[in-house]
Protein backbone atom coordinates (compact mmCIF):
# COMPACT_ATOMS: atom_id res chain seq x y z
CA UNK A 1 0.00 0.00 0.00
CA UNK A 2 1.45 3.35 -1.06
CA UNK A 3 2.29 5.81 1.68
CA UNK A 4 1.88 9.55 1.29
CA UNK A 5 4.86 11.77 2.17
CA UNK A 6 4.39 13.72 5.38
CA UNK A 7 3.54 17.42 4.90
CA UNK A 8 6.22 19.73 6.30
CA UNK A 9 6.75 23.45 6.43
CA UNK A 10 9.78 25.69 6.56
CA UNK A 11 9.44 28.81 8.69
CA UNK A 12 12.04 31.58 8.61
CA UNK A 13 12.95 33.92 11.43
CA UNK A 14 11.25 36.81 9.60
CA UNK A 15 7.92 34.94 9.55
CA UNK A 16 8.11 33.58 5.99
CA UNK A 17 6.36 30.19 5.70
CA UNK A 18 6.84 27.69 2.85
CA UNK A 19 5.04 24.35 2.55
CA UNK A 20 6.31 21.07 1.11
CA UNK A 21 6.59 17.42 2.06
CA UNK A 22 9.18 15.10 3.51
CA UNK A 23 11.53 12.90 1.49
CA UNK A 24 13.83 12.02 4.38
CA UNK A 25 13.40 12.34 8.11
CA UNK A 26 10.68 14.60 9.49
CA UNK A 27 11.68 15.42 13.07
CA UNK A 28 11.50 19.13 13.94
CA UNK A 29 14.84 20.89 13.47
CA UNK A 30 16.11 24.46 13.69
CA UNK A 31 19.31 26.04 12.48
CA UNK A 32 20.86 28.73 10.34
CA UNK A 33 19.36 28.55 6.82
CA UNK A 34 22.06 28.79 4.13
CA UNK A 35 22.12 28.13 0.38
CA UNK A 36 24.55 26.37 -1.94
CA UNK A 37 24.67 27.07 -5.69
CA UNK A 38 26.43 23.87 -6.85
CA UNK A 39 24.73 21.82 -9.58
CA UNK A 40 26.22 18.49 -8.47
CA UNK A 41 28.06 16.99 -5.50
CA UNK A 42 25.35 16.54 -2.88
CA UNK A 43 27.05 13.51 -1.20
CA UNK A 44 30.19 15.61 -0.66
CA UNK A 45 28.22 18.69 0.37
CA UNK A 46 25.93 16.93 2.84
CA UNK A 47 28.92 15.34 4.60
CA UNK A 48 31.01 18.53 4.76
CA UNK A 49 31.51 19.30 8.50
CA UNK A 50 31.38 23.03 7.73
CA UNK A 51 27.59 22.60 7.41
CA UNK A 52 27.25 21.19 10.91
CA UNK A 53 24.15 22.60 12.59
CA UNK A 54 22.75 24.29 9.48
CA UNK A 55 19.70 23.88 7.24
CA UNK A 56 20.95 23.65 3.66
CA UNK A 57 19.03 25.00 0.66
CA UNK A 58 20.08 23.79 -2.81
CA UNK A 59 19.50 26.31 -5.59
CA UNK A 60 19.78 23.71 -8.35
CA UNK A 61 16.18 22.51 -8.83
CA UNK A 62 16.71 18.75 -9.33
CA UNK A 63 18.34 16.82 -6.50
CA UNK A 64 18.75 13.05 -6.18
CA UNK A 65 19.20 12.20 -9.89
CA UNK A 66 22.31 10.08 -9.45
CA UNK A 67 21.53 8.50 -6.09
CA UNK A 68 24.13 7.78 -3.42
CA UNK A 69 27.12 5.38 -3.38
CA UNK A 70 27.40 2.52 -0.91
CA UNK A 71 27.95 3.52 2.73
CA UNK A 72 31.56 3.67 3.76
CA UNK A 73 33.12 2.08 6.78
CA UNK A 74 33.47 4.35 9.80
CA UNK A 75 36.85 6.06 9.92
CA UNK A 76 37.75 5.35 6.30
CA UNK A 77 38.56 7.99 3.68
CA UNK A 78 36.37 6.53 0.92
CA UNK A 79 35.14 9.01 -1.69
CA UNK A 80 32.85 10.85 -2.21
CA UNK A 81 32.05 11.26 1.48
CA UNK A 82 33.79 14.00 3.47
CA UNK A 83 32.88 12.63 6.91
CA UNK A 84 31.39 9.50 8.48
CA UNK A 85 27.82 10.82 8.36
CA UNK A 86 25.58 13.61 7.06
CA UNK A 87 26.42 16.89 8.77
CA UNK A 88 23.48 19.16 7.88
CA UNK A 89 20.49 19.31 10.23
CA UNK A 90 18.00 19.74 7.41
CA UNK A 91 17.88 19.75 3.59
CA UNK A 92 15.58 21.94 1.45
CA UNK A 93 15.14 21.21 -2.28
CA UNK A 94 12.76 22.21 -5.04
CA UNK A 95 12.29 18.85 -6.78
CA UNK A 96 13.53 15.59 -5.30
CA UNK A 97 14.17 12.86 -7.90
CA UNK A 98 13.73 9.37 -6.47
CA UNK A 99 14.33 7.51 -9.77
CA UNK A 100 18.12 7.74 -9.65
CA UNK A 101 20.64 6.45 -12.18
CA UNK A 102 24.43 6.14 -11.84
CA UNK A 103 26.89 3.25 -12.09
CA UNK A 104 28.03 3.73 -8.47
CA UNK A 105 24.56 4.34 -7.00
CA UNK A 106 23.49 1.84 -4.33
CA UNK A 107 20.59 3.69 -2.69
CA UNK A 108 18.45 6.78 -3.13
CA UNK A 109 19.15 10.10 -1.46
CA UNK A 110 15.82 9.70 0.34
CA UNK A 111 16.89 6.36 1.81
CA UNK A 112 20.21 7.80 2.96
CA UNK A 113 18.49 10.73 4.68
CA UNK A 114 16.01 8.38 6.35
CA UNK A 115 18.79 6.03 7.47
CA UNK A 116 20.49 8.93 9.27
CA UNK A 117 17.25 10.62 10.39
CA UNK A 118 18.01 13.89 8.60
CA UNK A 119 14.97 16.07 8.01
CA UNK A 120 14.41 16.90 4.33
CA UNK A 121 11.68 18.88 2.58
CA UNK A 122 10.88 19.07 -1.15
CA UNK A 123 8.39 21.21 -3.08
CA UNK A 124 9.96 24.50 -1.97
CA UNK A 125 10.66 27.29 -4.47
CA UNK A 126 14.33 27.38 -3.53
CA UNK A 127 15.27 30.16 -5.93
CA UNK A 128 12.71 32.51 -4.39
CA UNK A 129 13.94 31.41 -0.96
CA UNK A 130 17.53 32.08 -2.00
CA UNK A 131 16.67 35.57 -3.23
CA UNK A 132 15.12 36.28 0.17
CA UNK A 133 18.26 35.11 1.95
CA UNK A 134 20.41 37.24 -0.36
CA UNK A 135 18.25 40.30 0.27
CA UNK A 136 17.81 39.91 4.03
CA UNK A 137 20.86 37.84 4.96
CA UNK A 138 21.23 34.40 6.46
CA UNK A 139 18.64 33.79 9.16
CA UNK A 140 17.42 31.13 11.54
CA UNK A 141 14.72 28.73 10.37
CA UNK A 142 12.63 25.76 11.45
CA UNK A 143 11.36 22.67 9.59
CA UNK A 144 8.54 20.67 11.18
CA UNK A 145 5.33 18.75 10.38
CA UNK A 146 2.36 20.92 9.46
CA UNK A 147 0.15 19.24 12.07
CA UNK A 148 2.43 20.43 14.85
CA UNK A 149 1.90 23.81 16.49
CA UNK A 150 4.63 26.41 16.24
CA UNK A 151 5.26 26.36 19.99
CA UNK A 152 5.42 22.56 20.14
CA UNK A 153 7.73 22.37 17.11
CA UNK A 154 10.14 24.96 18.44
CA UNK A 155 10.36 23.20 21.79
CA UNK A 156 11.09 19.85 20.13
CA UNK A 157 13.45 21.17 17.47
CA UNK A 158 17.02 20.12 18.11
CA UNK A 159 18.64 23.53 18.38
CA UNK A 160 22.38 23.15 17.95
CA UNK A 161 24.87 25.08 20.04
CA UNK A 162 27.54 25.75 17.41
CA UNK A 163 30.27 26.27 19.99
CA UNK A 164 29.41 22.88 21.49
CA UNK A 165 29.37 21.32 18.01
CA UNK A 166 32.82 22.63 17.17
CA UNK A 167 34.25 21.73 20.55
CA UNK A 168 32.97 18.14 20.72
CA UNK A 169 31.49 16.67 17.58
CA UNK A 170 33.15 17.64 14.30
CA UNK A 171 36.80 16.84 15.02
CA UNK A 172 38.27 13.41 15.79
CA UNK A 173 38.48 12.61 19.49
CA UNK A 174 42.08 11.42 19.22
CA UNK A 175 45.15 11.81 17.03
CA UNK A 176 45.14 9.72 13.83
CA UNK A 177 48.20 8.68 11.81
CA UNK A 178 48.19 8.03 8.05
CA UNK A 179 51.55 6.74 6.73
CA UNK A 180 52.49 7.85 3.25
CA UNK A 181 56.03 9.16 2.86
CA UNK A 182 59.11 10.72 4.44
CA UNK A 183 57.61 14.16 4.93
CA UNK A 184 54.93 14.48 7.62
CA UNK A 185 52.13 17.05 7.69
CA UNK A 186 50.11 17.87 10.81
CA UNK A 187 46.45 18.54 9.92
CA UNK A 188 44.68 20.55 12.61
CA UNK A 189 41.08 19.30 12.51
CA UNK A 190 38.24 21.61 13.48
CA UNK A 191 35.91 19.70 11.16
CA UNK A 192 38.29 19.23 8.24
CA UNK A 193 37.02 17.60 5.05
CA UNK A 194 38.51 14.18 4.38
CA UNK A 195 39.70 15.34 0.97
CA UNK A 196 42.31 17.53 2.63
CA UNK A 197 43.88 14.37 4.06
CA UNK A 198 43.37 12.50 0.77
CA UNK A 199 44.98 15.34 -1.21
CA UNK A 200 48.08 15.19 0.99
CA UNK A 201 48.33 11.40 0.95
CA UNK A 202 48.01 11.37 -2.85
CA UNK A 203 51.09 13.58 -2.98
CA UNK A 204 53.20 11.07 -1.09
CA UNK A 205 53.40 12.47 2.43
CA UNK A 206 52.42 11.09 5.82
CA UNK A 207 49.64 12.81 7.76
CA UNK A 208 48.99 13.33 11.46
CA UNK A 209 45.34 14.32 11.89
CA UNK A 210 44.79 15.93 15.27
CA UNK A 211 41.74 17.47 16.96
CA UNK A 212 42.10 21.21 17.39
CA UNK A 213 42.23 20.87 21.17
CA UNK A 214 45.27 18.53 21.10
CA UNK A 215 48.66 19.82 22.24
CA UNK A 216 49.63 21.14 18.85
CA UNK A 217 53.07 22.46 19.79
CA UNK A 218 54.15 18.96 20.85
CA UNK A 219 52.72 17.34 17.71
CA UNK A 220 54.34 20.01 15.52
CA UNK A 221 57.77 18.86 16.68
CA UNK A 222 57.25 15.66 14.67
CA UNK A 223 55.88 17.40 11.57
CA UNK A 224 57.50 19.11 8.58
CA UNK A 225 54.54 21.41 8.02
CA UNK A 226 51.07 22.25 9.35
CA UNK A 227 47.68 22.52 7.63
CA UNK A 228 44.84 24.20 9.55
CA UNK A 229 41.64 22.76 8.14
CA UNK A 230 38.11 23.97 7.64
CA UNK A 231 35.16 23.64 10.02
CA UNK A 232 31.83 25.17 11.08
CA UNK A 233 30.93 28.16 13.16
CA UNK A 234 32.38 31.49 14.20
CA UNK A 235 36.20 31.60 14.53
CA UNK A 236 35.72 33.83 17.57
CA UNK A 237 34.36 30.75 19.39
CA UNK A 238 37.76 29.10 18.96
CA UNK A 239 40.03 31.38 20.95
CA UNK A 240 41.82 28.42 22.61
CA UNK A 241 42.86 27.23 19.12
CA UNK A 242 43.77 30.77 18.07
CA UNK A 243 46.06 30.99 21.09
CA UNK A 244 47.74 27.68 20.20
CA UNK A 245 48.36 28.89 16.64
CA UNK A 246 49.62 32.24 17.96
CA UNK A 247 52.26 30.39 19.97
CA UNK A 248 53.27 28.41 16.88
CA UNK A 249 53.59 31.60 14.82
CA UNK A 250 56.17 32.82 17.33
CA UNK A 251 58.22 29.61 17.51
CA UNK A 252 57.58 27.48 14.40
CA UNK A 253 59.94 27.89 11.44
CA UNK A 254 58.31 25.47 9.01
CA UNK A 255 55.40 26.16 6.62
CA UNK A 256 51.84 26.65 7.91
CA UNK A 257 48.93 26.51 5.43
CA UNK A 258 45.37 27.43 6.43
CA UNK A 259 42.23 26.42 4.52
CA UNK A 260 38.79 28.09 4.87
CA UNK A 261 38.24 28.39 8.65
CA UNK A 262 42.01 27.96 8.82
CA UNK A 263 42.36 31.28 7.00
CA UNK A 264 40.31 33.00 9.70
CA UNK A 265 42.12 31.22 12.54
CA UNK A 266 45.53 32.18 11.11
CA UNK A 267 44.43 35.79 10.68
CA UNK A 268 43.17 36.03 14.24
CA UNK A 269 46.34 34.38 15.56
CA UNK A 270 48.38 36.98 13.68
CA UNK A 271 46.37 39.79 15.31
CA UNK A 272 43.67 40.35 12.67
CA UNK A 273 39.89 40.35 12.95
CA UNK A 274 37.01 38.47 11.31
CA UNK A 275 33.37 39.27 10.58
CA UNK A 276 30.15 37.55 9.51
CA UNK A 277 29.15 37.80 5.84
CA UNK A 278 25.51 38.64 4.99
CA UNK A 279 24.85 35.23 3.39
CA UNK A 280 28.28 33.64 2.97
CA UNK A 281 29.97 31.96 0.02
CA UNK A 282 28.70 28.44 -0.62
CA UNK A 283 29.13 26.89 -4.05
CA UNK A 284 31.64 25.68 -6.62
CA UNK A 285 31.93 28.74 -8.86
CA UNK A 286 33.39 31.51 -6.70
CA UNK A 287 35.95 33.57 -8.69
CA UNK A 288 39.10 34.69 -6.88
CA UNK A 289 42.21 36.55 -7.99
CA UNK A 290 45.80 36.02 -6.88
CA UNK A 291 47.02 39.53 -6.04
CA UNK A 292 50.63 38.56 -6.75
CA UNK A 293 50.26 37.00 -10.21
CA UNK A 294 46.88 38.58 -11.14
CA UNK A 295 45.69 35.15 -12.27
CA UNK A 296 42.03 34.28 -11.63
CA UNK A 297 40.65 30.93 -10.46
CA UNK A 298 37.22 29.37 -10.05
CA UNK A 299 36.98 27.91 -6.56
CA UNK A 300 34.84 25.79 -4.26
CA UNK A 301 33.78 27.60 -1.08
CA UNK A 302 31.70 27.05 2.04
CA UNK A 303 31.96 29.69 4.74
CA UNK A 304 29.93 32.35 6.49
CA UNK A 305 32.77 34.45 7.94
CA UNK A 306 35.66 36.36 6.41
CA UNK A 307 38.91 38.10 7.38
CA UNK A 308 38.74 41.84 7.90
CA UNK A 309 41.60 42.75 5.61
CA UNK A 310 42.32 46.20 7.04
CA UNK A 311 42.91 44.62 10.46
CA UNK A 312 45.97 42.65 9.34
CA UNK A 313 49.27 43.61 10.99
CA UNK A 314 51.98 45.22 8.83
CA UNK A 315 53.94 41.97 8.52
CA UNK A 316 50.96 40.29 6.83
CA UNK A 317 49.47 40.99 3.40
CA UNK A 318 46.32 39.97 1.48
CA UNK A 319 46.97 37.19 -1.04
CA UNK A 320 43.65 36.46 -2.81
CA UNK A 321 40.50 38.54 -3.27
CA UNK A 322 36.93 37.51 -4.15
CA UNK A 323 36.05 39.06 -7.50
CA UNK A 324 32.32 39.08 -6.75
CA UNK A 325 32.29 41.11 -3.53
CA UNK A 326 35.90 42.14 -2.90
CA UNK A 327 36.24 40.22 0.38
CA UNK A 328 39.49 38.62 1.45
CA UNK A 329 40.25 35.12 0.10
CA UNK A 330 43.73 34.56 1.49
CA UNK A 331 46.61 36.05 3.46
CA UNK A 332 50.36 35.49 3.74
CA UNK A 333 53.18 36.51 6.03
CA UNK A 334 55.83 38.82 4.60
CA UNK A 335 58.47 37.28 6.87
CA UNK A 336 57.70 33.58 7.45
CA UNK A 337 56.35 30.64 5.37
CA UNK A 338 52.83 31.11 6.75
CA UNK A 339 49.85 31.55 4.42
CA UNK A 340 46.20 30.60 4.01
CA UNK A 341 43.25 30.68 1.62
CA UNK A 342 39.53 31.12 2.27
CA UNK A 343 38.51 28.71 -0.50
CA UNK A 344 38.97 24.93 -0.82
CA UNK A 345 41.95 23.83 -2.95
CA UNK A 346 40.89 20.22 -2.31
CA UNK A 347 37.38 21.10 -3.64
CA UNK A 348 35.14 17.95 -3.46
CA UNK A 349 32.80 18.97 -4.88
CA UNK A 350 34.10 21.58 -7.25
CA UNK A 351 36.80 22.59 -9.72
CA UNK A 352 40.42 21.57 -9.28
CA UNK A 353 41.82 24.96 -10.34
CA UNK A 354 43.43 25.63 -6.95
CA UNK A 355 44.81 22.13 -6.25
CA UNK A 356 48.25 23.42 -7.23
CA UNK A 357 48.42 25.12 -3.82
CA UNK A 358 49.04 21.72 -2.19
CA UNK A 359 51.98 21.19 -4.57
CA UNK A 360 53.40 24.63 -3.81
CA UNK A 361 52.98 24.05 -0.08
CA UNK A 362 54.69 20.65 -0.18
CA UNK A 363 57.57 21.97 -2.30
CA UNK A 364 58.14 24.58 0.39
CA UNK A 365 57.84 21.91 3.09
CA UNK A 366 60.43 19.80 1.29
CA UNK A 367 62.81 22.72 0.92
CA UNK A 368 62.62 23.67 4.60
CA UNK A 369 62.94 20.03 5.68
CA UNK A 370 66.10 19.62 3.60
CA UNK A 371 67.59 22.69 5.28
CA UNK A 372 67.06 21.49 8.84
Amino acid sequence: MATHPEPLKLVLQDGTELSGHSFGGSRPVTGEVVFNTAMTGYPETLTDPSYRGQILVTTYPLIGNYGVPAPRESGSLTRPYEADRIQVLGLVVQNYVDDHSHHSSRRSLSQWLKDEDVTAITGIDTRTLTRRLREHGTMKGWIYPTDMSDDEARKKAAAVDMEEEVFRLVAPSEVQHFPGGELTILVVDVGAKDNIVRSLLERGVSVIRAPWHARLAELALGADGIVIGNGPGDPKDLEPLVEQIRVLLQSYRKPIFGICLGNQILARAAGGDTFKLPYGHRGVNQPVQDLLTRRCFITSQNHGYAVREESLPDEWEPWFVNINDGTNEGIRSRLRPFFSVQFHPEASPGPQDAAYLFDDFLRLVGATANNR
